[in-house]
């Protein structure tokens, strides 16, 4: 048994690389590789994502014994764990109809008659190779070769949560309704995913299913079976709350992320600048990863319905309390009534106000992040409306040496951060690395807390052929076929089908969350050390990174 070969993912994460193909031997690997990792409990390690053919750590650079998590990487697992147990799940399926939409032409394309397909589709016992793409999405494996099927040329912009699709030999659940380029064979009212559940995800990798034909309106109504369930947003009278006025562009509730939940395919969300809500949590004495308001670019007003303090830390939006201007980073005392707004954009991109006590919400798998793809955590899952009023929480202690937030990371008009080779390197030939230092790139509008896509005067080359889908990581860039890179970011999806050139080191990540659509971008590789050089000033409060 060969050893896993490690790859670098930004400072903050290590890929253990399995094989490269999709192997039911490497799939157990892998699976067992993390179970592994999860089982040392080492200090710093954030989260552990078994993939095809992979496992990804994410860490602590800071506190995680980096080469001790290298070792147990490439320490094979136990002979006796070479075939763990996963559960066996049914899931019944309605197939063909308004519920299928493609079948017909599965059947067509095969040469078989529509209920063959159903047939041969549900005959098979379908293993769990991995978890992305959504929360709970489950890849499955292996279908049928004579009903295999392509995507979709052109995705379609909206699949029904519960669609049963295939693409090439692959089958899984659609577990919110989302666009996608899947054949859709059927439709279930089984939830793959509900962050109300324990455990969230009904699937994990090594677990077996089997899809159960369903008669026509048997399984009920689909649309009452997957209305959203997204919690109620609790107001509790006479407590410390923020009463929202005008929302702004957007605004929403976030926090340190929610980690320890990838695996799951859920992604870590969290603040877009994590340096800047710190400043401002620390500013009011909460955790440095209490839960704030993100506002973007402009427009926010609310009324303060309790007497406190806050502070308003990242872009500077002109913000204001009862009319006179608020300084970045340093607590303000406020009084029952006050308003506090943000006006235009002058730096950076995403202010944060916090307040003493933190915002009160309730916690999903762990964390108040909100995340506007999913629909969890935050207000409702979604951004902030006026009317909505959040509580806060109580009152902690007040720092001694409040932070003042450096310069460099409100970004007028574009930025230059730094970089390290990414974890696919050898899709590309050199002339990409040079050609990624030298362009200049340009934020699009088609860009979102997601990931930003970015527009070069000229596409950076890579290999053609298709990847087998891997491992994400906040700040990777990766690069599609059109060669126009996309810029991950908080709300990224966990698993990924492009190849990364290169990462964002953690140092920068603020950075990248200050820019808006319209600035400019450009890349300056860097040694590892120095980008956990960079993280050690920024975290001590020593320059921000620089």
């Amino acid at each position: 048994m060969t050893t896993a070969r490690i790859r670098e993912a930004g400072d903050s994460a290590l890929i253990a690389d399995l094989g490269d193909v999709i192997d039911a031997s490497i799939n157990w690997r892998a699976i067992n590789l993390a179970a592994q990792v999860r089982a040392a409990r080492l200090t710093g390690v954030r989260d552990v994502v078994p993939t095809f053919r992979s496992v990804a750590v994410f860490f602590d650079p800071l506190r995680t014994d980096e080469e001790a998590l290298r070792v147990l990487l490439q320490t094979p697992p136990r002979d006796d764990a070479a075939s763990p147990d996963g559960a066996t799940v049914q899931i019944p399926v309605e197939y063909g109809g308004d519920a299928g939409p493609d079948l017909d032409a599965v059947a067509a394309a095969a040469g078989l008659a529509p209920a063959e397909v159903v047939s041969r589709h549900a005959a098979r016992e379908y293993r769990v190779f991995m978890v992305g793409f959504l929360p709970g999405f489950a890849y499955l494996g292996e279908v049928d070769p004579s009903i295999a099927a392509p995507r979709h040329a052109s995705p379609r912009l909206r699949v029904p949560a519960g669609s049963v699709g295939i693409a090439g030999q692959q089958t899984g659940v659609y577990p919110q309704a989302s666009p996608g380029g899947w054949q859709i064979l059927g439709r279930t009212t089984t939830r793959p995913f509900d962050s109300g559940r324990i455990p969230a995800s009904l699937l994990r990798p090594g677990d077996r299913v089997r899809f159960v034909p369903a008669s026509a309106g048997s399984l009920g109504s689909f649309d009452a079976a997957w209305a959203p369930a997204v919690p109620t947003a609790v107001e509790r009278e006479g407590v410390r709350a923020v009463h929202v006025l005008q929302p702004g562009l957007m605004t929403t509730i976030q926090d340190g992320g929610r980690w320890g939940h990838q695996h799951d395919g859920v992604p870590v969300s969290g603040a877009m600048d994590a340096a800047a809500l710190r400043d401002a949590n620390h500013a009011v004495g909460n955790a440095a990863d209490a839960a704030a308001l993100e506002a973007t670019l402009a427009g926010f007003e609310a009324r303060l319905e309790h007497a406190g303090a806050l502070a308003v830390a990242g872009a500077d939006l002109g913000a204001t309390l009862d009319g006179r201007p608020v300084p970045l980073a340093v607590r303000l005392v406020h009084g029952a009534g006050s308003i506090v707004r943000l006006g235009a954009r002058r730096e950076g991109t995403r202010a944060y106000l916090a307040f003493d006590g933190g915002l009160d919400v309730p916690l999903c798998l762990g964390s108040r992040a909100t995340d506007l793809t999913c629909r969890m955590g935050g207000w409702e899952g979604r951004r902030l409306r006026a009317g909505d009023r959040v509580s806060v929480g109580p009152a902690g202690a007040v720092p001694t040496a409040p932070r003042v937030a450096g310069p460099s990371l409100r970004p007028h008009g574009g930025a230059r951060v730094r970089v390290l080779p990414g974890p696919h390197s050898d899709w590309f030939p050199p002339a990409a690395f040079q050609a990624l230092r030298r362009t200049r790139f340009e934020v699009t509008p088609d860009s979102n807390r997601m990931g930003y896509r970015l527009r070069g005067a000229q596409p950076l080359p890579r290999e053609a052929r298709e990847m087998i889908s891997d491992a994400t990581c906040a700040g990777a860039l990766q690069v599609p076929p059109s060669g126009q890179p996309i810029l991950l970011t908080a709300d990224r999806q966990v698993t990924g089908g492009y190849p990364i050139i290169a990462t964002v080191i953690t140092a920068d990540l603020p950075v990248v969350g200050q820019l808006a659509p319209g600035d400019w971008i450009e890349f300056d590789p860097c040694t590892r050390a120095d980008a956990l050089a960079a993280l050690a000033r920024q975290e001590s409060g020593d320059g921000h990174g620089a």
